[in-house]
């Protein structure tokens, strides 16, 4: 798996045709991809917005882009501003006003205090002045609908419950599954205003089901690959705690509940 340092952003191809695009200079430790199709390709988020990541794609590609917002975050949204004109952005209706919206510095500089830093921010930004500009979506999408890159089908999956739009991708004949927030290996955030855990349950349960066939998964946090059998396993873990589990830990007013591989945290 090569690896390719282009300071902020690291880059590996997990596989032929699918580019890994990590920032671990910041304690998200976030993950955006670049799915390379025969007409055009398509990059699944756009990261923290603090690098050239336009720049870095084109590098990668001189095909059409496409630009997939899973969620309306600031750390998937960062460099979706910077497409506006030269790419498709599509985005979940629930999240499209919040991808406008941009995000304001005062929202976002706390994120960017030193104790959050892994390394040095790319030079020119001040976390004391930088914002995320809002971008305008060409195209809202849903789970059930599809997506062409000429010779392979994207299908996009509403797994919300994290956020309330937050949307996946599912590559079946490659056996990919890219999961967004719903899962990846560390603690599942379920506790916090505005998520539901009923929701992230059926998300769950969706995403265990589409692992019965699919067997790699491609989280936008952490690590990747991970094997699809940590969707069931965080499915399972999910209907556990909903049963009645006991809390392992209490904290920052979750109750969190420790498995192997990820944790998941609930309104206590």
């Amino acid at each position: 798996m090569a690896v390719r340092d282009q300071g902020w952003f690291e880059v590996t191809e997990p596989e032929p045709g699918l580019f890994a695009i990590f920032e671990p200079l910041h304690d998200e430790l976030v993950y955006s991809y670049l799915i390379i199709g025969r007409d055009r390709a398509l990059l699944f988020d756009t990261g923290m917005g603090v690098a050239d990541l336009p720049s870095l794609v084109a590098e990668l590609t001189d095909l059409p882009i496409a630009v997939f917002i899973s969620r309306a975050h600031f750390d998937h949204v960062g460099s979706a501003a910077a497409f506006v004109g030269r790419a498709d952005i599509l985005v979940h209706p629930a999240e499209a006003d919040c991808l406008r919206a941009g995000v304001s510095n005062v929202v976002i500089r706390q994120f960017f205090a030193p104790q959050f830093l892994l390394g040095p921010l790319p030079s020119g930004i001040d976390p004391e002045t930088f914002a995320i500009s809002g971008a305008e979506p060409t195209k809202v999408v849903r789970g059930g609908d599809h997506i062409s890159l000429g010779d392979r089908d994207l299908e996009v999956i509403d797994i919300p419950g994290h956020s309330v739009g937050q949307i996946g991708l599912v590559d079946r004949d490659r056996g990919w599954i890219f999961s967004a927030d719903a899962y990846y290996p560390g603690p599942l955030y379920a506790h916090k205003p505005g998520m539901d855990v009923a929701a992230y349950q059926r998300s769950l349960d969706l995403l265990g089901a589409v692992a019965q066939d699919v067997p790699t998964v491609y989280p936008s946090h952490n690590a990747c690959p991970e094997p699809s059998s940590q969707l069931i396993a965080a499915s399972n873990g999910m209907r556990e705690v909903l049963n009645g589990r006991t809390p392992d830990s209490f904290r920052d007013g979750a109750a969190v509940h420790r498995f192997d591989g990820f944790s998941i945290m609930v309104p206590a």
